[in-house]
């Protein structure tokens, strides 16, 4: 987008606004999908608009439009906004050195179309030569985008990035029995591991074939590292976000740097990793990004603010105002990490005389969110008898409390996987005890 257009908005907002800031975003999305192992969908779709957040007699205004040839209407948007809008409790960042993040790989920006499809069809024949009855299924999305953030103080910033994802599902239909086993992958540059993808599928299609009983009762648990975010994630999110804490939603609200889980936990949120599509320079506000530790072994070290969110609770923003071209800024996490621990996934499998493993969970959030109870169904599970995994869990239930789950734990694994589609890398998890129950 030519500079001429954001500089214009901020010119119309001197005479009316005590502060301006613009954002300028530019997206091109090229999705491939395949439906019931056939090509579905080519497409190229691009947005370009601008937003505009105003503070006018210390109240916030916010417009967007993708209509760049009447900015004034923008303007008088936003103007309107201000009228009735939140009071402004920040201004915006002056000039600040933004550090350059690697988010963009030019052989990526310059790949083909033809490339896309040929490894959406090479996904679907690896996954089906387990069984051609099995229907794959797979979208590969390339993103090349750049944003501008320019402000009344002279702050602001300008990057671009290239992203993309792969997602593959295998759907196999059985009688009765259907099995869905799906992967997702992103990342910046091209080089994504389809080979890797395809073969997790394949095995967890072999381990899944046999369906077995399902143990019941306050059982040993673990989790993947897909498990970990499909069940655990939503509530560490929400108890995290500055805005539950300001507003006492979040049962951590008092807890800081206060022990409240396992000493072997620690979690970050890094909007500075390479390669990540989260990552960038600085957030959607212009502020920098960082590394802001969360969990440091066991122990409540901070929460995660935008600027407004942190003018309210007397904080700073942590670089995590994160927002859309049609949505204002609000504390959304970046990337998470979950620190490794010391023990291998095969020594968590030879502690279990009996339990499950967990690596797909569906609607976990039938319990009180805020409070940490969850109790999910087991979308795909498998039964752990005396250190082995010996088949397929059905109409399977695991509930349990998230917080005082994460201080009984038994293992944290030694090897972490970034897990696609939510930004989260995290090892096996590994719990003592959580409530399992089948519907049979």
């Amino acid at each position: 987008m030519e500079p001429h257009i954001w500089e214009e908005v901020l010119r119309r907002t001197k005479a009316v606004a005590d502060e301006a800031e613009v954002y300028a975003m530019t997206s091109v999305q090229t999705p491939v999908k395949f439906e019931a192992n056939r090509l579905k969908q080519i497409e190229t779709r691009e947005t370009s608009g601008v937003a505009l957040r105003l503070i006018v007699n210390g109240r916030i205004g916010f417009a967007s439009t993708t209509n760049l040839d009447n900015l004034q209407v923008l303007v008088d948007n936003a103007l309107a906004v201000a009228s009735y809008g939140s009071e402004a409790k920040f201004t915006f960042p002056e000039v600040a050195n933004h550090t350059p993040i690697p988010v963009y790989d030019p052989a990526l920006a310059t790949s083909s179309v033809e490339k896309m499809v040929e490894a959406g069809q090479w996904l679907i024949d690896r996954v089906r030569s387990y069984h051609s009855d099995i229907l794959g299924y797979a979208t590969l999305r390339k993103e090349l985008s750049s944003v501008d953030i320019v402000n009344s103080r002279g702050g602001g910033a300008h990057y671009s990035r290239s992203a993309l994802t792969v997602g593959v599902d295998a759907n196999w239909v059985r009688g009765t029995d259907i099995l869905d086993v799906w992967e997702e992958e992103e990342s910046c540059r091209i080089g994504l591991n389809y080979q890797a993808i395809a073969d997790r599928i394949v095995e967890k299609i072999r381990l899944a074939e046999e369906t077995v009983p399902t143990p019941t009762g306050q059982l040993p648990v673990i989790f993947t590292p897909k498990g970990v975010v499909s069940a655990l994630l939503a509530p560490l999110q929400m108890a995290f976000n500055g805005r539950n804490v300001l507003e006492g939603a979040s049962p951590l609200r008092d807890k800081l740097n206060q022990r409240v889980f396992s000493p072997a936990l620690t979690l970050y949120d890094d909007g500075r990793v390479a390669d990540v599509p989260t990552s960038a320079p600085c957030d959607g506000e212009g502020v920098p990004t960082r590394c802001t530790p969360l969990i440091e072994q066991g122990v409540v070290r901070s929460f995660f603010y935008d600027l407004q969110t942190a003018g309210l609770a007397g904080a700073q923003s942590t670089g995590n105002g994160r927002r859309t071209l049609p949505i204002a800024p609000k504390p959304l996490p970046n990337a998470w990490i979950v620190s490794p621990g010391n023990v291998s996934y095969e020594d968590m499998l030879a502690d279990v005389r009996e339990g499950l493993l967990v690596d797909q969970v569906m609607g976990a959030w039938a319990g009180n969110v805020l409070s940490g109870d969850f109790s999910g169904n087991v979308h795909l599970g498998y039964r752990i008898q005396n250190g082995k995994l010996v088949g397929r869990v059905k109409d399977t239930m695991v509930a349990g409390n998230i917080f005082k789950a994460l201080d009984d734990l038994a293992a944290i694994g030694d090897e972490a996987a970034w897990v696609g589609g939510v930004h989260v890398q995290t090892p096996h998890l590994y719990f003592r005890a959580l409530g399992v129950a089948s519907k049979s």
